[in-house]
């Protein structure tokens, strides 16, 4: 719908806590100006070719503000639907009321969409209940850093230390202390619970527990300038209880995710759902063949082929994307069998509605003429083997030895992915001064960039006192090519077992140490 904006909650950090009904206007949206401290991974959520705008952070300053209203305005006025992305809930402790009335006074049509508010959020990963049966019957939210001064909020402190209810405070650095001081000052038991809660539903999150007076004690000797959520009340105690969010197996740890954009997500959401913190850089892109004959014509001609045999996930979607495309569809598969190595790309197969004769139990390109072998006779059967431009020849060149007629097309090319673009991170950085746990690779070509972005030798010394995790053998292998040693390889050669692996390894440390 032109000439509107969506005014939405974005949530507290995690971006999976924004409501569906905001990640529908957002997915709608021709532009969105969002806060800078709105998760970078919800923008991914914007159609495609939508103008991003980051209008900073949420800004006290009227100048900045009314900046910020002109800006919605003008945009919608120029017929373009807008999302208007919010740190927490709109409504609460922020300015969202401030811009839907100037929209209203500028006839420029608007809904708001709640968001949940970063105490609740924050509480709530920190395993601390707001409310509870015999804590009191009130919560009280106080506004702090939001507000833009260093002083404590100007609020009745007697009457709020005199409440018998949870209390929830939103506290910068240099509020912190006036706020506990004043609450202990003005009734508030000492010995009171409390709890500080540092980057709310992050993976970097922190949670310092302690009685009132010891996180006053606390703020006067931390030099920490990051704002907090301050939880005061008989609910603070039960964190020891209800902690689930920070005793995930991969809590605190921060993993490079090197898989390309589009296949990311898989071991991405894996890593996050166990506790990680994961830093996306990825080294490759897929991108199609620079001719598209040789796929076209192979699938023009699939049913005369005896075996087809897929070696990765890419080669299927590629593949059955053009013959898709052809006058043909999958029951032009009828004849052939269909080989895959790894319960990877035989799932991806299943998402097409084929189902495989052949996945070897040696993962490794290397067995899979061995497995053919067991089928029947290898001699003069035909064999399509679509792959990546700068695909291993293990498998043709041993199928042939045998007396295959294979026919090798390329489906789709990979492509170092372009380094220091604004807005990545800076791995070599992080690398350097040892802020990255493990370092994940999953194909041989993502190693292969690795080492042509980083340079061989800085490449294999910054990798050795970092954890390197490969999906299987061959990538560790082309790991070792380059002087990296490889501490995780899974049994099992897939995504999952990989996570596994992971978790597995730490949980052996921890048990050790």
């Amino acid at each position: 719908m032109p000439n509107f904006v969506y005014i939405i909650g974005a949530g507290p950090g995690d971006p999976g806590l924004i409501t569906v009904r905001g990640l529908q206007c957002l997915r709608s949206a021709d532009v969105v100006l969002h806060d800078h401290w709105v998760h970078p991974r919800l923008l991914r959520h914007a159609r495609e070719g939508a103008e991003i705008i980051d209008v900073g952070l949420a800004s006290p300053q009227p100048l900045d503000q009314e900046a910020i209203c002109y800006l919605l305005a003008e945009k919608a006025r120029e017929g373009k639907t807008v999302a208007r992305l919010k740190w927490g809930d709109p409504f609460v402790f922020d300015r969202g009321g401030a811009e839907a009335l100037f929209l209203h006074e500028q006839g420029v049509r608007f809904e708001v969409v709640p968001g949940i508010l970063a105490g609740i959020g924050a509480a709530t990963y920190a395993g601390v209940p707001l409310t509870y049966p015999d804590s009191g019957d009130t919560l009280t939210f106080v506004r702090g850093h939001e507000g833009g001064g260093n002083a404590a909020p100007s609020v009745d402190w007697t009457s709020l230390a005199r409440l018998d209810g949870s209390l929830v405070c939103y506290a910068g650095p240099d509020q912190l202390t006036h706020i506990l001081d004043a609450l202990i000052a003005h009734g508030r038991p000492a010995d009171e619970s409390a709890v500080l809660i540092y980057n709310g539903t992050l993976p970097t999150q922190e949670t310092r527990q302690d009685s009132l007076q010891g996180l006053a004690h606390f703020a006067r000797q931390s030099s920490d300038r990051r704002p907090a959520i301050l939880v005061v009340g008989r609910v603070a105690a039960l964190r020891d209880h209800l902690r689930w969010f920070d005793t995930r197996p991969l809590f605190g740890k921060r993993i490079l995710v090197t898989r390309p954009k589009d296949q990311a997500p898989e071991l991405v959401d894996l890593l996050e759902a166990l506790g990680a913190d994961t830093i996306e850089a990825p080294m490759v892109r897929i991108l199609p063949p620079e001719d598209y004959g040789p796929l076209d014509e192979a699938c023009t001609t699939a049913s005369g082929f005896d075996w087809i045999v897929f070696t990765s996930a890419n080669a299927v979607d590629a593949f059955m994307a053009r013959l898709q495309a052809s006058p043909f569809d999958v029951r032009a598969l009828h004849g052939p069998k269909l080989c895959a190595v790894g319960p990877a790309t035989a799932e991806r197969l299943a998402r097409h509605g084929l189902k495989v004769d052949l996945v070897p139990t040696e993962y490794r390109a290397e067995g899979v003429s061995q497995a053919i072998a067991k089928q029947g006779q290898v001699r003069g059967a035909r064999v399509l083997l679509p792959r990546a431009d700068i695909g291993r020849e293990v498998v043709a060149s041993e199928l042939r030895r045998q007396g295959a007629d294979v026919t090798e097309v390329v489906a789709y090319r990979t492509a170092a992915t372009e380094p220091d673009r604004e807005g990545e991170p800076d791995i070599f950085r992080m690398l350097l001064d040892r802020r990255i746990d493990v370092v994940t690779f999953a194909s041989a070509s993502a190693v292969r960039t690795f080492v042509n972005i980083l340079g061989a030798e800085p490449a294999a010394d910054l990798l050795r006192t970092t954890v390197v995790a490969a999906v299987g053998p061959v990538t560790a292998a082309a790991a070792a090519k380059w002087g990296i040693h490889t501490t995780i390889v899974p049994a099992h050669y897939t995504i999952p077992a990989l996570v596994g692996a992971i978790v597995e390894y730490f949980q052996t440390l921890k048990a050790e140490s």
